[in-house]
């Protein structure tokens, strides 16, 4: 068990970290939405995201560096290009909308509702197990978002803010839940396949908007906000959902609005009322609920043959066909025989079955 509780803690620290960058770059874009048109922010930032990663991978192979992580396949297509069109053409746009409706320490809070929708998407829809802990935890999230939502609405009835966040939230939902379908795959490949798509068709569809690049300083901003926010947290959320499930690193993820929160204090000049401290500590608790969340029971794993970065642990007891060096972690092609145990563990890609 040894790999396999070292493996758990390194996925939860990757999800983590991925949640602090993209907080931060919330209330970062919120800076840059007075002067780049929304739908031309989101396409910058995610054009950011894939050029820095094509970049870094560039290097990778100009350096001829051995490749650990297992390549995109044909049948990851249609998994990759739901994911891009939800999150990374309908989530950006919807956000940038809802930036500039909402105010700056309300809008990171409220993005903790693509947590909840992640889940909920994950065990409805791809049977995922979520246990009694992880619902109540969405429930306190939920409560806290309901609350953010209501508040500080003037002139209108209906808030265009928050609702517009919410449908950035339940793309990226969607786009988190079909990622984790082709997760075993090289998460920088992934993150700047995703970046790169998505980034070309916003900006294509601002410019034929009339929408024109900004000064160079500007663009320069946000093409690095783009690689370190979206791109290197994509990174990192892929190979946290290989390790947790969607489900789990959907919850650990929504600490992100936390840190944003916090920085958008520091930035403007806000000043949140009691509302605010109470969605907050509501969400507080919802998060706490899911990162302390405790599952093991006895399980089988079904005969399973696929290509992933690995070590070999007690689910990796197999042989090579080829020469050897020795070296881990490694990819290649491996086969999984049958075997029924019982130890602590997340829905990670070697543990989908369903349960009683």
């Amino acid at each position: 068990m040894k790999h396999s509780t070292s493996d758990q803690t390194r996925s939860i620290v990757q999800a983590l970290a991925a949640a602090a960058l993209f907080g931060l770059s919330t209330p970062l874009a919120k800076l840059l939405v007075g002067t780049i048109p929304p739908l031309l922010l989101a396409g910058l930032l995610y054009a950011g995201s894939g050029i820095g990663l094509s970049l870094w991978m560039l290097l990778r192979k100009a350096r001829r560096q051995v490749p650990t992580e297992a390549p995109l396949i044909r049948r990851d297509v249609p998994w990759l290009a739901g994911a891009v069109l939800a999150g990374g053409v309908l989530g950006p746009i919807l956000l940038m909308v809802g930036l500039t409706r909402t105010p700056a320490s309300t809008a990171p809070l409220l993005l903790n509702l693509e947590g909840v929708l992640t889940a909920v998407i994950a065990w409805v829809v791809f049977r995922e197990n979520v246990d009694r802990r992880v619902f109540l935890g969405m429930l306190a999230i939920i409560a806290g978002s309901v609350l953010l939502s209501w508040q500080r609405q003037m002139n209108t009835d209906i808030p265009w803010g928050a609702l517009a966040i919410t449908g950035a939230c339940l793309c990226w939902a969607i786009d988190n839940n079909l990622t984790r379908q082709v997760a075993g795959g090289d998460p920088m490949q992934i993150a700047a396949i995703k970046g790169g798509v998505a980034g070309t068709i916003n900006v294509v569809l601002a410019l034929i908007m009339g929408y024109r690049f900004p000064d160079a300083l500007p663009l320069l901003a946000t093409g690095l906000l783009g690689f370190v926010g979206y791109g290197l947290s994509l990174v990192l959320f892929v190979l946290a959902l290989r390790g947790l499930g969607t489900a789990r690193t959907g919850a650990y993820f929504s600490t992100a609005p936390f840190v944003g929160a916090v920085l958008s204090l520091l930035l403007f000049t806000e000043h949140p009322g009691l509302a605010f401290w109470v969605a907050g500590a509501l969400m507080a608790v919802g998060v706490w609920l899911h990162v302390s969340e405790r599952h093991a029971h006895e399980h089988a794993h079904e005969p399973l043959a696929h290509d992933h970065r690995h070590r070999h642990d007690e689910h990796h007891q197999h042989t090579h066909d080829f020469p050897w060096d020795g070296k881990e972690p490694h990819t290649h092609q491996h086969v999984h025989d049958p075997l029924v145990h019982s130890h602590a563990h997340f829905p990670d890609i070697h543990h989908r079955h369903r349960h009683p």
